[in-house]
This record gives C-alpha cells, sequence and structure tokens, in this order.
C-alpha cells in the first residue's frame, strides 16, 4: 500500500488505535487507571499477608545505589541519541555516574549482612539464565513495538487506526499461544518450547527485515501474528522455569529481579535500534544523494522528465530520498533482531530440564 492522502491528518503518536484517534494520546496511559486499581482491589481481598517471626530490614545504601545507576543509565539511553552519544559531555558523565553507582551497589551486595539483594539468588543456574533469556526476549518484542508504528504511519501513510489494526494480531497470537502452552509443557520439555518460540521469533523478524514501502499489509500482520505466537511459546515456559528450582525464601527478590532485568532489556533495545535505525537512515540518504546528479543515466532513464534546476523536482526528489532510506534503516533494523534471535537461542543449552517440564 503506497502513500495516503489523509497520512497529514495523523501526526500524532501512532499506538493506541482508537484511542488515541477517538480521544487523545494522553487515553493510552489513563486507561491503566481504572484496571490497575481493580487489579489492586482483587488482589488486597484475595491475598493474606502472613506474618513475619522476623522482621526484614531494608539496605537503603544499596537500594539507593541501584536506583541511581538505573536512573542514570535510562537517561543515557533515552538521551543518547539526540545528544550524539558519548561525543556528548552530558552523556559521558552520566555513563560515569551508571558505572559508579554500579559499582557501590555490586560491592555493597557482595559485603554487606543483609544486602538488598541477596547474591544466593544467582546460584541458581535456571534462574540466572532464564533471567538473561527475559532481556533479550524484551529487547527483540519492544524493539519492534516502538519501531513498526512509526513505520506504518510515517512511511507507509497508515491511519492511527488501521495501524492499531494491522498490528492487533500479534495480541491474538500471544492469546493463542498462551492458551495452550500451559497444556503442552505438560507433555513437551519446556526447553523445546522456548526453542520453538525463538525460532518462530527470528522467522518473524527475518520477514520484517523483507519490508519494502510498496508491501502488503498482508506482510505486516502474518509476521507480527508470528511474533505473538512465539512470545507465548517462550514466556510461560521461561517463567516457570526460572523459578521452579529456586529457593522459596528467595522467590519475592527473584520476582524483582526478573521483571527488573527485563524491563532494562527493553529500554536498552529500544535505544539501542532506534539509534542503528537512525545512523543507518543519515548513511544510506547520503549515498543516495550522491548519485542524484545530472550526469546520472541511471537517474535520467528512472525519472526522464526530472529537472534538477527545479525546486519543486528537487524537493521531490528529497522526499523521496528520504522515504527509501528510512526504510532501509528499519529493515536493518529489524535485521539485526533476527541475528539477536538466533544467537540468543543457544543458551537453551545452560537450561537444566525442571521437574514441571515434559520429563
Amino acid at each position: 500500500m503506497g502513500d495516503r492522502g489523509n497520512a497529514r491528518a495523523y501526526p500524532r503518536a501512532c499506538t493506541g488505535g482508537v484511542l488515541t484517534e477517538t480521544l487523545s494520546w494522553h487515553w493510552v496511559f489513563f486507561i491503566n487507571l481504572p484496571i490497575g486499581l481493580a487489579a489492586l482491589i482483587g488482589v488486597t481481598a484475595c491475598l493474606k499477608d502472613k506474618a513475619r517471626s522476623t522482621p526484614i530490614r531494608l539496605d537503603v545504601f544499596g537500594f539507593s545505589m541501584l536506583a541511581l545507576a538505573l536512573a542514570s543509565m535510562q537517561l543515557v539511553l533515552d538521551r543518547g541519541q539526540s545528544q550524539d552519544w558519548f561525543d556528548s559531555r552530558e552523556i559521558q558523565l552520566e555513563a560515569a555516574a551508571a558505572i559508579l553507582f554500579s559499582y557501590l551497589f555490586v560491592v555493597q551486595m557482595v559485603t554487606a549482612e543483609r544486602p538488598f539483594i541477596n547474591m544466593s539468588l544467582f546460584a541458581d543456574r535456571n534462574f540466572l539464565v532464564a533471567t538473561v533469556f527475559g532481556f533479550f526476549v524484551n529487547m527483540i518484542l519492544y524493539s519492534v513495538l516502538a519501531l513498526l508504528p512509526p513505520l506504518l504511519a510515517q512511511l507507509m501513510g497508515y491511519p492511527v487506526v488501521l495501524v492499531g489494526l494491522v498490528t492487533a494480531p500479534r495480541g491474538i497470537g500471544m492469546l493463542i499461544s498462551m492458551m495452550f502452552v500451559g497444556q503442552l509443557m505438560k507433555r513437551i520439555d519446556a526447553r523445546l518450547l522456548i526453542l520453538a518460540g525463538f525460532l518462530l521469533m527470528a522467522v518473524a523478524q527475518y520477514r520484517m527485515s523483507g519490508f519494502a514501502l510498496n508491501m502488503h499489509q498482508s506482510l505486516v500482520i502474518s509476521s507480527g501474528f508470528l511474533q505473538g505466537i512465539s512470545t507465548g511459546l517462550i514466556f510461560v515456559p521461561l517463567t516457570t522455569m526460572s523459578f521452579a528450582t529456586l529457593n522459596p525464601a528467595f522467590r519475592n527478590e527473584g520476582a524483582a529481579m526478573y521483571t527488573l532485568v527485563r524491563n532494562m532489556g527493553s529500554a536498552a533495545g529500544v535505544a539501542l535500534l532506534q539509534s542503528i535505525s537512525i545512523r543507518n537512515t543519515e548513511t544510506v540518504s547520503a549515498r543516495l544523494a550522491e548519485g542524484i546528479r545530472p550526469d546520472n543515466p541511471t537517474l535520467l532513464y528512472a525519472l526522464p522528465d526530472i529537472d534538477l534546476s527545479a525546486a519543486l523536482d528537487v524537493a521531490r526528489m528529497n522526499a523521496m530520498v528520504a522515504r527509501q532510506a528510512a526504510m532501509v534503516g528499519y529493515v536493518d533494523a529489524f535485521y539485526m533482531l533476527f541475528v539477536i534471535a538466533l544467537a540468543a537461542a543457544p543458551m537453551l543449552l545452560l537450561l537444566r530440564a525442571s521437574p514441571r517440564s515434559g520429563r
């Protein structure tokens, strides 16, 4: 599908579909409030707090160092691209702060009598490997969610609602796979399900690396559906294996660390892939611009009526170059995710079969 005449009416954020189109982008966030309140009420009503024989003391220093390290790292990831990364003094200072606070947190975790994060948590091999896996899964999943809507809205001219419709099959695929993966885990080794999920995710990313400006929306739908299926096949078995062999005394800390590392993967993935996309777009744009000259026979053959001395034709060529370069930047980013998915899959060899898997 090519350019759409009504694309000018959709300069706003392209996520949120109907909410963004009918209300405003603020409702993408407001919609979480009633759902969160309902969940809080349900948890409060159904779960009972067990009294502890000994109170837990919060490691304030360790907690503070971890919070400052994460905040500094987030600033580096969020502002790196706009500040030209480490050529900026601001990014250098924020990166130095992230390293310093991380070092102090690790020292505190190793030496404190009751650290904020107990080192014994990482003695469980399955938990450690599954946590690293979760980092890469979120890196791939959320990078796509960050890159795909702008591609569809800005380059393909899709309206906001259509962006939501063609990306919805990802959620449908996840819902379908999560409905059946629990039963599959009773018959099949969880590691095989995770492997199948990673291979499907790699296939989905490889298909996305074939995106083009004149592609049909069916390619977006099918690749998104495959990614949804793969995500369901990965998340449930991976979470089960990460906690199946973990000492129950560490499960609260384990759940927090598991979620934290996954969120770090999301932030790192979005920053990394956006940077790759933008830099590759600039490189490709410069290369394409080199060929736009009156003595280029290929250009004159493709566009015989072009007049490079006319301002309108120059503006038209500039827009064409920008669109083509941006698509190459997106495609390169999707191919990078394909490589990451394949590279992460061999870590499955480090997972031990858990008692809850098919063996």
